[in-house]
């Protein structure tokens, strides 16, 4: 297990009813609110991502947070971004940080869920039968859902989602 001296870490996700996250490297669909959502309480704080989670931002490290990722391989450039090889190592660089947020991908959420405080999900209401990556799944008597927005679809979200936060209890 992994001591973690930080702030509150948080990680962050949106899933379809069978836990896809994501195909082909991409999300499974555009949701303008949930990118909305993401960037209002991400933006200012610590972002830890996986290698191919920044390689699917369109425009590299994300503008206003703090940049980290994990990957065994530091001879590759990431502009704007920390360079870690390891969760330990991410979260050591991020001592002093107040909100830490996990973006991904499955491999990172995997090890970290164990150390999350907050799971901060939109859950989109819809299965994808294409999905190739799976968030890890979640033992809810751990956690205490405390925010509930549902929403639903329109001109701009194909499908129903809600945004749920969870905190460990």
């Amino acid at each position: 297990m992994i001591n973690h001296n930080t702030g509150e870490i948080t990680i962050i996700v949106a899933l379809d009813e069978n836990n896809g996250i994501g195909r082909d490297g991409d999300l499974l669909c555009h949701l303008p609110n949930d990118m909305k959502h993401f960037k209002q309480i991400t933006t200012g704080h610590t972002v830890i991502m996986g290698r191919r989670t920044y390689e699917s931002l369109p425009k590299g490290a994300l503008p206003n947070r703090t940049n980290v990722v994990i990957t065994s391989d530091a001879a590759e450039n990431y502009p704007g971004c920390i360079v870690v090889r390891s969760v330990e190592e991410a979260l050591s660089r991020c001592s002093n940080q107040e909100k830490i947020f996990v973006i991904g991908g499955g491999r990172l959420y995997r090890a970290t869920i164990g150390l999350a405080d907050r799971l901060s999900l939109t859950r989109i209401h819809h299965s994808f039968s294409d999905a190739d990556t799976f968030f890890p799944e979640i033992n809810f008597d751990e956690w205490t859902l405390t925010k509930k927005e549902a929403h639903a679809a329109d001109n701009k979200h194909r499908y129903p989602y809600t945004f749920l936060t969870y905190s460990k209890k």
